[in-house]
């Protein structure tokens, strides 16, 4: 794969894309498939020069992700090209949410409406558009499911061949809902951090594999900006409050802080000040555990949670994580797996929205630092529900089941409604 470049200005079509950026020591190369520099071996981020964008602009494209494609590394045609078109997933007033929480104003930006039900169609989309670019013709990813998902669909939708590798004793809906495309899965015994190593040696060896979150990770990277924008424009184009954000790899949470600032940069949106809270499980929270000790280094951990979709033990941005919250005067909070499906439950009670275990992480978390003074109960407040419930069925399958098994008889059932 040759990545022709003149005088240091690359020739690829990636709209407002300019360069990688070391986000460590400042390095700058052109636009390839690379994700760590060179110098220092930090990771790499796409850096633009964006134009002119405005709001009727953004509000007359497409009803998906492709409406920000003047703010992403993608070509202006993108959404000719056969794609899922994610995006544009409702943005609910949750009043009633909120008034279990002792919240004035709450919003749930509800992700589980997305083409296989979770944010990550959001950035495999752009990761296919970039390696459309790049020259790949398969698309690949390590996944703890939501992103294997994604992946597998994406391919088929595209008329590529996809590699997905998954941990064995990963949740069975999310195998075969990956399953079912027909790439090639492949399950390996280990936990994600294990996978992910695995995937990093494959891309090495493969050079035509675009691995989504390892060899193009710079550019998918950008997907999750859009649920920062579409968050700001749903609400008239203004930023909340106070955003809380579940935590696996950490890029979620400092994506949606870049996009928030790009608007405000861009003059889309005013800038006021806004606070980002993480939310972790305890089975699996390193970044809070580095946040609560005061720490710029987060130490790895071995996940042990139920929240399967967020055990990521090494967290690549979990050092930019805490960067974001102290500097927006947020924090980064975990809960028990109990309180993990407590608060699926809840959110779904009240709000009718059955969210995986990373939403359950979320709504819990934001309960927990109401409790504690961390979040303010009268700001205008934001939680991102990243995942549907049907992809983490036995999280609850023990929970939750009929009131009563009764004869078909009325009487009988007012004798249970009764009890």
């Amino acid at each position: 794969m040759t990545i022709t470049a003149d005088a240091g200005t690359t020739t690829l079509d990636l709209g407002p894309a300019r360069a990688l950026t070391c986000r460590e020591c400042g390095n700058q190369i052109p636009l390839a498939p690379e994700f760590a520099c060179s110098e220092c071996f930090g990771p790499l981020e796409v850096s633009y020069e964006f134009g002119d964008v405005t709001r009727a602009e953004i509000e007359a494209g497409p009803r998906s992700i492709w409406r920000y494609r003047g703010l992403l590394p993608v070509p202006s045609d993108v959404d000719r090209h056969p794609n899922t078109e994610p995006g544009l997933t409702r943005l609910v007033k949750a009043d009633r949410l909120g008034a279990a929480l002792g919240m004035k104003s709450l919003w749930v930006k509800d992700d589980t409406g997305n083409p296989t039900h979770s944010f990550k169609d959001r950035v495999v989309g752009v990761a296919l558009a970039a390696a459309r670019q790049l020259g790949f013709r398969v698309l690949a990813c390590p996944s703890t499911g939501n992103l294997a998902n994604a992946v597998a669909a994406a391919a088929a939708r595209a008329g590529w061949e996809s590699v997905v590798l998954i941990p064995s004793s990963l949740e069975r809906a999310k195998i075969l809902t990956t399953a079912v495309y027909d790439g090639a899965l492949i399950a390996v015994d280990g936990n994600y951090d294990d996978v992910n190593r695995l995937a990093t040696e494959l891309a090495a060896e493969h050079e035509d594999w675009a691995f989504v979150n390892v060899n193009v990770r710079p550019y998918y990277a950008e997907g999750s900006k859009t649920l920062g924008y579409e968050v700001a424009e749903q609400l008239g184009w203004r930023l909340p409050d106070q955003v809380v954000v579940p935590i696996a790899s950490g890029s979620q949470l400092t994506k949606v802080d870049k996009g928030f600032r790009e608007l405000i940069d861009l003059g889309l949106v005013d800038g006021r000040p806004y606070r980002v809270f993480g939310a972790q499980a305890t089975g699996c929270s390193p970044v809070a555990a580095a946040y609560k000790a005061g720490h710029d280094v987060v130490t790895p951990v071995k996940p042990d949670t139920i929240a399967r979709s967020l055990a990521i033990g090494a967290p690549a941005d979990g050092p930019y994580v805490l960067d974001v919250v102290r500097r927006t005067g947020g924090a980064v909070e975990n809960v028990s797996d109990d309180e993990v499906v407590a608060g699926i439950r809840l959110l779904a009670r009240t709000e009718g929205i059955f969210a995986e275990t990373a939403g359950g992480v979320t709504v819990a978390t934001a309960k927990k630092l109401i409790e504690t003074g961390q979040l303010d109960p009268e700001a205008e407040t934001v939680l991102l529900i990243t995942g549907d419930g049907l992809k983490t069925l036995d999280a609850v399958q023990d929970k939750v089941g009929p009131r009563a098994t009764v004869p078909p008889s009325a009487a009988a059932v007012r004798e249970a409604l009764a009890d």
